[in-house]
């Protein structure tokens, strides 16, 4: 009776293992560059720009999508022409999240699922966490979960007047993800954090996160991309450090 509990959960610990060890190479944009490429990658003065093209599932982070972008921020770490690298979406989402139906293929049992989401959900976060280059994201659009919580590990966000920040935690009965328990009542108070990660869920617009210190700057939609890249080259003229240590060598 317990053979078919121990085969699911030896897929998934297969899964994980895959997941943590594979090469860029093997998973890279290469591989899922027929049609539009759900990583568009754009480089001007020293800034790579990444943006999420998956507008048919609001770009949100699939196993494909998370393999495409953890092979260019690989390979823009490695590129000494890359000084800066950037986030933004395709509208009209900047992006939906975690979408947990096209991460997991087969059904499992809950342990196993358990195992192999916080595998993942560790391997998403450490890409930005890990990045030892400067991190900007441009928010084009909604921003729902892991989506928010990334974007405050980099070193500057800036939002257009079409973004949104939802973060559902509470509601879904989740534990907050992304060092948000931490970093958002870093960044913009106790209060306001809970306000977003608590039982009133509340959901900012730009106007109201720039305000509150959850982004930088909000901005008119058709100026995002300009004040993003004017972010990204400012930051890396004046030489500044890394927000979070995590990603800088121990002195």
């Amino acid at each position: 009776t317990h053979e078919p509990k121990m085969a699911a959960r030896m897929a998934a610990a297969r899964a994980v293992r895959a997941f943590a060890a594979s090469t860029p190479a093997a998973l890279g944009r290469r591989a899922f560059s027929t049609g539009d490429p759900v990583l568009k990658v754009e480089q001007l003065n020293g800034v790579r720009t990444l943006i999420y093209n998956d507008p048919r599932r609001l770009n949100a982070w699939t196993a494909k999508l998370m393999h495409c972008l953890r092979d260019e921020l690989t390979q823009s770490a490695a590129d000494a022409e890359v000084k800066a690298v950037a986030l933004t979406g395709t509208d009209p989402y900047y992006c939906a999240g975690v979408d947990l139906g096209a991460m997991v293929s087969k059904p499992m049992w809950p342990s196993a699922l358990h195992t192999l989401l916080v595998a993942q959900n560790t391997a998403l976060f450490a890409m930005f966490l890990d990045f030892p280059k400067p991190l900007f994201v441009g928010v084009n659009g909604p921003a729902i979960g892991a989506a928010v919580t990334s974007a405050t590990l980099g070193e500057g966000v800036v939002a257009s007047e079409k973004a949104t920040f939802h973060t559902p935690f509470h509601a879904l009965g989740l534990v907050p993800e992304g060092c948000s328990s931490v970093n958002f009542a870093r960044i913009m108070g106790e209060q306001n954090a809970q306000r977003m990660l608590g039982a009133e869920g509340w959901k900012p617009t730009a106007k109201e996160a720039a305000k509150a210190g959850l982004v930088d700057k909000a901005v008119a939609h058709d100026e995002l991309r300009a004040e993003l890249q004017a972010m990204a080259e400012a930051w890396v003229a004046a030489k500044k450090p890394k927000r979070l240590p995590a990603a800088r060598p121990l002195e």
